[in-house]
Parts: C-alpha cells; sequence; structure tokens
C-alpha cells in the first residue's frame, strides 16, 4: 500500500476535510497548501498525482495525534523514529492508536470490523520493539483491514 492510499482511505475513514488536512499537517509542522493536499489524494494514474513520502507521512500522523489529543504537556517533541520499509506499517498503526486513544480492545474490535480476528498477543506483538524476539511486521493486509474497519466504525 503506497502512503498516499493510506493516506486517502484514512481521510475518508475519518471523514477529514482538505483545510483540517492542512491544519493536521502544520501540527506536524509540516507546510502544506490546500493543492498540495489535493494532489496527494490523487491516484498515481491521475495528472498531477504527488508522491507522499515516509517522513511527510510521519508528520501528518504526529500532527493528527496533536490535533486528536492536544500537545504534549511537558512539550517535548515527538521522539524521531527510524523508519525502514519493514516497520512503516506498525509505526502507522502505533501512531492511529494514539491518537484515536484507543485501547487494545478497541483495535480488536476494529479489526473485527474489517474482517480479521486477531488476538491481544498478535496485537501486542505489533506494536513491540523491532529487536524483541516477539515483533511481527505489520503488513499491508493488517492495515488495510484495520482502515476498513476504522471506515465501519466511524462511517456506520
Amino acid at each position: 500500500m503506497t502512503n498516499n492510499d493510506f493516506l486517502r482511505r484514512l481521510r475518508y475513514a475519518l471523514n477529514i476535510k482538505d483545510n483540517t488536512m492542512v491544519q493536521i499537517f502544520k501540527k506536524g509542522n509540516l507546510t502544506v497548501t490546500r493543492e498540495d493536499v489535493i494532489d496527494y489524494l490523487k491516484k498515481d494514474i491521475d495528472e498531477g498525482f504527488k508522491k507522499l513520502n515516509n517522513s511527510d507521512l510521519i508528520a501528518f500522523l504526529d500532527g493528527l495525534i496533536t490535533q486528536k489529543r492536544g500537545k504534549k504537556e511537558d512539550g517535548a517533541p515527538v521522539p524521531q523514529i527510524k523508519i525502514t520499509k519493514n516497520n512503516l506499517n506498525n509505526i502507522l498503526l502505533r501512531k492511529l492508536r494514539i491518537a484515536l486513544a484507543f485501547k487494545s480492545y478497541d483495535m480488536i474490535k476494529i479489526f473485527k470490523l474489517g474482517g480479521v480476528e486477531i488476538s491481544e498477543g498478535e496485537l501486542s506483538a505489533l506494536f513491540r520493539n523491532e529487536e524483541h524476539k516477539n515483533y511481527k511486521e505489520c503488513g499491508d493486509k493488517y492495515i488495510r483491514v484495520f482502515l476498513k474497519g476504522l471506515t465501519e466504525y466511524y462511517r456506520n
């Protein structure tokens, strides 16, 4: 799944308007225009498509956390996480969990709405450090299912 596809599906699931997306990017310390957001949301076959890189997507999710939960009280910056191709989906899932203030049972419910039964042990493996022996890489399937469940949860 591309970053643009993830952003498009998340926007639909949470019913976020273009101007709100610009504000969220700004809260994530990234300045974009409404036109940039529109170009990010286009499919890669459309004219004017603009590829969203990993750091910009993470900045959006950091902004979403700030939008939904407020700034950190101690004013400390958000710690920078080393993003690799293998752990990007795990980071995206973790940041969505933080932004939406979901507990484990909420996440399991969302996955179930998306059509996948996941145990609490499997879920916690997705949030572990990469060096941990029980770490599990979050594949694109899990992200798609989670976003599908999120859409069901917020839209129905």
